[in-house]
């Protein structure tokens, strides 16, 4: 029985991956020159990509509206630093726990269906977290534990489906355009947020923006976004669906993506502490050098930090990924290194500009500013070029559950817990409530990113070892014999032997 008979990923109600509708004619014939071997036609292969983007750029928008606002937040529910941590950690917890589930799920079945289910509970969540009333901040931890949820059904899914659409370098290309959204959408987090909570006089409906916008997503997807042939474009022999087991053991013998997924874990840990605990450790500067008043109305807090913090995000995130994926391509034509070399050195270049703007918090705000903004530029160089590292490293059939896997491993030990660490170790080195021990704890609890930073860059240089053999294993993959493989029979998987189905 011929090895692509079993191609067929689709249980009963996902329908199948290829929903492209037979024309009749002439125009049938025009469609299929039109399209790629993707099933996609080009205008909509880059409608896909800026839909994708849209979708991202509301994913952390949402986020970090949260950040934002995190000063008024404090004062409205009276909590202390290490219960405002907690806001962030909840969040990566659900998102990294339910990552791999839909990383197993995106690997299967149609992926424009679970990425509509997943936003449209998210966007549910989110409204829903804008009610919590003063005295239940649980219910507050509750619904961004929830909001996870949603997250986690877009973020390991929508990397494998540009991948499917694009290769080489047009794949780099529509990655980097799909990573802007990660900066930009962080930046304008902390902007919409401040900047309605000050309107409103009330933070609450800083997060009443996205959901709005959420739903204009799903009605993006289910209409315009077209499910792609898994693997088609890259030109290669059909492959099969294997048992989630073996994509595991194959990717824990990938030393390439191993090493990267560790670098990546120091670059989620720096941007998670700096997410949550940048614009509130600025505002408290502001406030221990008598440049702002502290907060007083529990409602809402009058703080620029955050505006500023945001405009910095959007035009470094903006800046960084541009200038890693340039600088990387240059430098692939004189080693084939050239990607982790240049997440390295992003990393290492970040770690003293942030140590620096931590220091100088104190001392000049200008001077801060821009140590930040180097700080940011050169962390932001890593997005699109760790995706892409991942994408050409690993086969098709294992891309959604490497994904997730990356999810878990970068945020189980990155951001997960890093804003909920840097506030314990806030509150423990606090000797006094003085607004000089708010800042001074803060900002000793914050100077660990720097050498987490340093950490990474060395995952990314002894990821420069392994990248070439492991891109050409990927390449060059054959499906070994008695690998098992996973028929979808009836709506239902089995495990075969890959030797039995080429009989």
């Amino acid at each position: 029985m011929p090895l692509g008979e079993h191609m067929s990923d689709s249980a009963p109600f996902f329908s199948s991956d290829n929903e492209t509708e037979p024309l009749e004619g002439g125009a049938e014939r025009q469609r299929e020159e039109e399209e790629s071997a993707s099933g996609v036609s080009r205008v909509r292969a880059l409608l896909t990509v800026f839909i994708l983007c849209y979708i991202n750029l509301l994913n952390y928008m949402d986020r970090f509206t949260v950040a934002g606002v995190l000063p008024d937040i404090e004062c409205y529910f009276n909590i202390d630093d290490g219960k405002s941590g907690l806001l962030q950690t909840v969040f990566i917890c659900s998102y990294m726990i339910l990552a791999p589930v839909f990383g197993y799920l995106g690997d299967r079945y149609n992926r424009k269906y679970i990425m509509c289910g997943g936003i449209t509970f998210w966007s549910v969540v989110t409204l829903t977290s804008s009610y919590t009333p003063k005295q239940h901040f649980w219910a507050l931890l509750l619904t961004r534990g929830l909001v996870g949820v949603g997250e986690a059904s877009y973020s390991t899914i929508a990397p494998t489906i540009i991948a499917d659409l694009y290769v080489k370098e047009k794949r780099t290309c529509m990655l980097s355009i799909f990573y802007f959204a990660i900066p930009v959408g962080s930046g304008l987090g902390y902007i919409v947020g401040s900047q309605v909570s000050a309107v409103a006089k009330d933070w609450h409906w800083a997060l009443r923006v996205t959901p709005a916008l959420g739903l204009i997503a799903v009605l993006l997807l289910l209409f315009v976004v077209q499910e792609p042939k898994r693997g088609a474009v890259e030109a290669r022999a059909e492959l099969h669906q294997t048992s989630w087991m073996t994509d595991l053991q194959a990717l824990s013998r990938n030393c390439s993506f191993v090493l990267s997924t560790f670098g990546f874990t120091a670059v989620a840990f720096v941007t998670g502490s700096l997410a949550l605990w940048a614009p509130t450790f600025l505002f408290r500067a502001a406030i221990f050098t008598g440049k702002k008043a502290p907060c007083v109305d529990e409602a809402h807090c009058a703080s620029s930090e955050s505006l500023i913090f945001g405009i910095i995000t959007v035009i470094t995130g903006m800046l960084g990924v541009f200038s890693g994926v340039q600088v990387s391509r240059q430098l692939r034509k004189k080693t084939p290194r050239a990607d982790p070399l240049v997440c390295a050195a992003g990393l290492l270049l970040s770690a003293p500009f942030l140590f620096l703007a931590i220091v100088f918090a104190q001392g000049s705000t200008v001077a801060t500013y821009a140590f930040i903004f180097f700080g940011e530029t050169f962390l932001s160089m890593n997005w699109a070029i760790v995706a892409d590292i991942l994408l050409y490293v690993v086969v098709p059939t294992r891309r959604s559950t490497a994904e997730a896997l990356q999810i878990v491993i970068s945020h189980l030990l990155g951001d997960a817990g890093s804003p909920y660490m840097i506030g314990v170790l806030s509150d423990s080195l606090r000797k006094t409530d003085s607004f000089l021990w708010q800042f001074r704890s803060l900002q000793l609890s914050l100077m660990l990113c720097s050498f987490i930073a340093v950490v990474g860059g060395a995952f990314f240089l002894a990821t420069a070892l392994f990248i070439e053999s492991d891109r050409s294993r990927a390449e060059n993959y054959v499906p070994i014999a008695d690998e098992p493989i996973v028929v979808p029979k009836s709506g239902r998987s089995t495990h075969v032997p890959v030797s039995s189905v080429l009989i």
